[in-house]
């Protein structure tokens, strides 16, 4: 199994990059795994109270969940990856059924922040996008697909998101064997990564 970690601050388009890699890559033989899905599970906190985590914080992040999850299928043996609710700032009670892959591709802002895990990827991959693309694409996403009002979304990229990306995001780039720089000149890098696999898969 290939295993590939992609991260990058938020907004930074990780989704779309993830996209353009499996893109033309058999379906059956690529999973995708997100960061998101492994948020620590807060049901023992109220709504008002999850509200307030940090979780831009790597301790937000359950990684010895996320590890075992990777061994598992690494060996062969299928997950019940968790949901998360960003409205509900916590865990589902649902899971998806996940099974193993040729190649597993695992995305997250905090992914390459966890020596464990970071081990753990053969490839790693650090989108970057500038700071005020980023700013306007989370805003949006959070406004649109989340339920958050425009306050909302500021403060928290004020007072966590951006310290946290510059205390332990960024830093995480020197970690990376390939960086994609976000924007429509980010064909060429995609195509290598997407190379690499084939050559893997092959």
């Amino acid at each position: 199994m290939l295993v590939i970690g992609i991260a990058g601050g938020t907004g930074c388009g990780k989704t779309t990059v993830v996209n353009q890699i499996i893109n033309e890559l058999p379906y059956e033989e690529v999973g995708v795994i997100s960061q998101d899905s492994y948020y620590c599970d807060l049901s023992h906190l109220s709504y008002d109270e999850r509200s307030q985590v940090n979780f831009d914080h790597p301790r937000a992040i359950d990684f010895e969940l996320l590890g075992k999850h990777l061994e598992d299928l690494k060996k062969g043996i299928p997950i019940q990856q968790p949901v998360y609710s960003f409205v509900k700032h916590n865990r589902t009670s649902d899971t998806i059924l996940t099974h193993p892959r040729k190649v597993m591709i695992v995305e997250g802002i905090l992914i390459m922040t966890n020596p464990t895990i970071r081990e753990m990827f053969d490839i790693k991959i650090f989108v970057h996008a500038d700071s005020d693309e980023r700013l306007i694409r989370r805003l949006k996403r959070d406004i649109t697909e989340r339920g958050r009002d425009l306050d909302e979304v500021l403060t928290r990229y004020q007072n966590t998101l951006k310290p946290m990306h510059n205390q332990f995001i960024e830093p995480t780039k020197e970690y990376a064997d390939i960086i994609i720089p976000n924007n429509k000149y980010n064909t060429v890098a995609v195509d290598i990564v997407r190379t690499i696999i084939n050559e893997k898969l092959s």
